[in-house]
């Protein structure tokens, strides 16, 4: 059976107990292993792993990136995930869970150098790259291995052991015939992973799963799929794909594939970006508008600071919300001509808020444009319903400039002003 030491990249024809060459024993051996092309990889909590590299007092403590006592955790170490933290928990319920964790907030910029760093090399590989976030990507290796004198495997094998010697992050790796069962095999053997998923072992390794393994179900689906009896990939096969199709559309036949490990999905370097957003919570819930509001323009003026910095403009719209039990409330509406303006992002979301009819109180604002193409510079030229739409995108178009020769903090907007006049940062 073909197999790979992960440590010294060498290769074999017959799995040895421990590498001879340099007497590890992390050998991988699969029948395919020099075979499969489609490789996902991705960094082992990669947040608190550069705040771990960065400070090595950290190493050994539980560590939890995220924000403030009402806020969530956006990862946390392995040490952390023991006491049963997880990414997305609310700050609170982590803080119980795990009290001598150390919170450390989020340095997305900082990460975002990190992970250009890491796309680097992985460019060095493929040109055929699929970013999913900034710390896991697609690479499609198929035909790469006369260029580099090694098959995908090797590669993923170096790749992996370059980041962590030269970066200082650990990275897991799935290996396997396409996309789907690639970013499975990743998950497998977390962290410093390495996991194939062939074609022969396809079948077998899928029948048994969970229905929540499959691509895009998450809890709503679950229930769905449960109320139909199908709880097993196992189930979803038995059921056929007329049935599945009958019941559920087009998804239906989309789950049925998965669940027979067929994926026909190609990766896609340099994939549009869908949306732009941004969103806060707050301290205490908030159920004032005047300050909620005030919240919800400082928002869209972050949000349409990246899409002006992107050359972007979006025609869709969208108002996100979350109660106080931590339910979500969205509300989404088509402009009738795409915009990058915070103006038209603000007034937009404050009439879809208008039509809640829902008093709060609220824990999270958010507001964000999907839709998205290259922004032409056309700006409104107002109407008869808006009059001033010119004058008030003249007016931002002016704040845009002083603020690029003076800095950000150089000019501010009333509406970023509660009713108290405080500025809400």
């Amino acid at each position: 059976m073909p197999a790979l030491c992960r440590d010294c990249l060498t290769q074999f024809d017959t799995a040895p107990a421990r590498c001879p060459r340099c007497g590890r024993t992390r050998i991988l051996a699969h029948p395919e292993l020099f075979d499969l092309p489609i490789a996902h990889i991705d960094c082992d909590s990669f947040y608190a792993s550069v705040e771990k590299r960065d400070d090595p007092t950290l190493a050994s403590k539980p560590l939890i990136v995220g924000g403030g006592k009402r806020g969530v955790v956006t990862t946390c170490c392995y040490i952390a995930r023991i006491s049963g933290v997880r990414s997305a928990m609310p700050m609170y319920q982590a803080m119980k869970l795990c009290p001598d964790a150390v919170v450390i907030p989020p340095r997305l910029p900082y990460y975002a150098e990190v992970s250009r760093q890491i796309r680097a090399k992985m460019e060095a590989l493929t040109p055929l790259i699929e970013p999913l976030s900034l710390d896991e990507a697609f690479l499609d290796l198929g035909g790469t291995a006369r260029l580099h004198h090694a098959p995908p495997a090797v590669l993923m094998a170096r790749l992996a052991r370059e980041i962590e010697q030269e970066i200082g992050v650990t990275a897991s790796v799935g290996l396997s015939h396409n996309k789907f069962l690639a970013k499975i095999a990743s998950d497998l053997d977390k962290p410093r992973g390495f996991s194939v998923i062939g074609r022969g072992d396809t079948d077998d390794f899928l029948r048994d799963k969970p229905v929540s393994i499959l691509w895009g179900v998450g809890a709503a689906t679950r229930a769905s799929l449960g109320r139909a009896g199908l709880r097993t990939l196992a189930d979803i096969r038995r059921a056929g794909q007329d049935e599945m199709m009958r019941r559920f559309g087009a998804s239906g036949l989309r789950l049925w594939q998965l669940a027979h490990g067929t994926d026909q999905r190609r990766v896609i370097p340099n994939e549009p970006m869908k949306s732009v957003s941004n969103e806060t919570t707050f301290d205490t819930d908030i159920s004032d508008r005047a300050v909620l509001m005030a919240h919800l323009w400082h928002m869209a003026e972050k949000t349409a600071t990246r899409m002006k910095a992107k050359g972007l403009a979006g025609r869709t719209v969208t108002l996100k919300l979350r109660r106080k039990d931590f339910s979500a409330l969205t509300r989404q509406t088509r402009l009738d001509e795409p915009s990058q303006l915070a103006d038209t992002l603000f007034r937009t979301g404050e009439a879809l808020f208008e039509r809640l009819n829902e008093d709060g109180p609220y824990r999270l604002i958010g507001i964000g444009f999907s839709d998205l193409s290259l922004a032409d510079g056309h700006d409104p030229t107002g109407d008869l319903l808006d009059p001033h739409a010119a004058q008030r995108a003249s007016a931002e178009r002016a704040v845009d400039k002083i603020r690029a020769k003076f800095g950000d903090t150089a000019i501010r907007s009333g509406r970023g002003f509660d009713v108290s006049g405080k500025h809400r940062r």
